[in-house]
């Protein structure tokens, strides 16, 4: 079996060597990168299976490579590790699609656990995925057709690609359609919080995902809010295949 495969993109030497060598000692392949624009290169050249990344960088700063790979489709779980410990910081962070957030400094046993522990989350989750997707490949609805093999929806006959978490959080809201699915409940279940760090973080993905599934998200027919309590998926399903 092939070892997971960590890129670690940080600009201090001794920390970078430092992380480097002990995540080898833990049995990972580790890539480094010493600035933004090589740690993004590396990130779409290598296919990593987990960053960690500082922000910041010189060249490019971190959040910066995090939006870059979130926008082109790239789904590598990410852990920003930063000496910035401000709230805005972590949720900004969290909002653009990273997996976690560590503030230096850190032991790097908390480090190791937190890497075990994403990894853990994303392969579980990207496996029950398939398995459901196996099950029910294609989901109708008015206006909307969900096809999970392919993480993607088709509207108004476009085929438009859903990323990790915009799937999952669909996948949840369609589970339990007709239903209020709390912010609390989706941050637990997509995302893993035992902590929860925000519930922004369920506003701004779900807000990404109506532009992809509503003609007026202004006024959504498939995705409601639910004020004060969460969200819920209304639409009635057609047809299951």
């Amino acid at each position: 079996m092939i070892e997971p495969l960590i890129l670690v993109i940080e600009d201090e030497p001794d920390l970078r060597a430092g992380i480097q060598h002990n995540l080898e000692l833990e049995g990972y392949r580790v890539q480094t990168a010493a600035d933004g624009k090589e740690g993004l290169r590396k990130a779409r050249d290598q296919r990593p299976t987990l960053i960690l990344l500082d922000l910041m960088l010189p060249g490019m700063p971190g959040l910066e490579v995090l939006r870059h790979l979130r926008e082109t489709g790239h789904e590598t779980p990410i852990i920003i590790v930063s000496a910035k410990g401000q709230d805005r910081d972590k949720v900004q962070g969290l909002e653009l699609g990273a997996d976690d957030y560590l503030t230096k400094p850190f032991g790097l046993s908390e480090l190791a656990a937190r890497i075990r522990a994403v990894l853990r989350r994303t392969q579980a989750g990207a496996k029950s995925s398939g398995e459901r997707a196996a099950a029910n490949s294609v989901m109708k609805f008015p206006d909307l057709v969900v096809d999970w093999r392919r993480f993607s929806i088709v509207r108004d006959g476009e085929e438009i690609q859903l990323s990790r978490y915009e799937a999952e959080i669909l996948r949840m809201l369609i589970d339990r359609r007709g239903e209020v699915v709390s912010r609390q409940d989706l941050l637990r279940k997509v995302w893993g919080y035992v902590h929860l760090p925000t519930t922004r973080t369920v506003d701004n993905h779900i807000a990404r995902l109506r532009k992809k599934l509503e003609r007026d998200v202004e006024n959504p027919v498939h995705v409601v809010t639910v004020h004060g309590l969460g969200y819920r998926f209304e639409s009635q399903l057609l047809e299951e295949s």
